[in-house]
């Protein structure tokens, strides 16, 4: 932790990538843990989703009855730590690959939080691209509804998150990029560091000048790059050096 807090003291452009291992400590699961989604259910591919009934059915019930409990999720002490860098002017961005908008609901802002993954709280029309709240699309569910589709062009409804076989969005990914060139310090936090591009991203920083420690749980294939690494839960870790550089 002496050695965490020691690197990111004299940091003024600190970048945040985070992972499901943040929001771990707000009760939502790892996508990889034995609760998550790819242990207890097979996610779609986007051409799947956009062409079967069924798929798509099973999509929305899962989501009406899951969406709640997603919306009660309150940030931890990892993301009020990072939020409380940025308004100390510390942290220039978080890169996240969450979708829970926790970063959001922590206090950082809107356009320092990059979602590579996209969000679950927007819905998303595939045929025109209009956009609805999750809100208002959760009461179409709620009253019955199995399938919704667009109410302005009749195209079908989808969360705005990544689905298997889909790319990434341009825009975050170039925002990504340049953050993460831009950075001194690239905080790595709570992820396992095997899914592209967001696992390449630390090598880009280390190759653009930035120093990097990762805060995880469980070691990654990248450990031996950092500067320094750490080893344990990220909410009380974040918290202390949030409270020790801003001091």
């Amino acid at each position: 932790m002496t050695e965490l807090i020691e690197l990111s003291r004299p940091a003024t452009r600190i970048v945040a990538l985070t992972g499901a291992g943040i929001s771990t400590e707000s009760g939502i699961p790892d996508y990889r843990g034995p609760n998550g989604v790819w242990a207890t259910r097979k996610p779609p591919t986007i051409g799947d989703y956009e062409t079967n009934l069924e798929t798509r059915k099973s999509a929305w019930n899962f989501r009406r009855e899951n969406y709640p409990v997603m919306q009660a999720r309150q940030p931890n002490l990892g993301h009020l730590a990072l939020a409380k860098l940025e308004q100390a002017g510390r942290l220039q961005a978080v890169i996240t690959q969450n979708i829970d908008g926790l970063h959001q609901k922590a206090g950082n802002s809107s356009d320092r939080v990059i979602e590579l993954h996209g969000t679950t709280h927007t819905i998303l029309c595939m045929k025109s691209g209009h956009r609805f709240t999750g809100e208002e699309i959760q009461r179409r569910l709620d009253a019955g509804e199995e399938d919704p589709h667009c109410p302005i062009c009749g195209g079908v409804l989808r969360t705005s998150t990544i689905l298997f076989g889909e790319a990434l969005p341009k825009d975050a990914l170039e925002r990504a990029l340049a953050f993460t060139k831009q950075a001194d310090l690239m905080l790595v936090i709570g992820t396992s560091l095997v899914v592209n591009p967001a696992a390449r991203l630390p090598q880009i920083a280390i190759r653009a000048g930035a120093k990097v420690a990762i805060v995880n749980r469980e070691p990654t294939p990248l450990d031996d790059w950092f500067d320094v690494v750490y080893r344990g839960d990220s909410g009380p870790a974040l918290s202390q050096l949030a409270d020790a550089v801003i001091a």
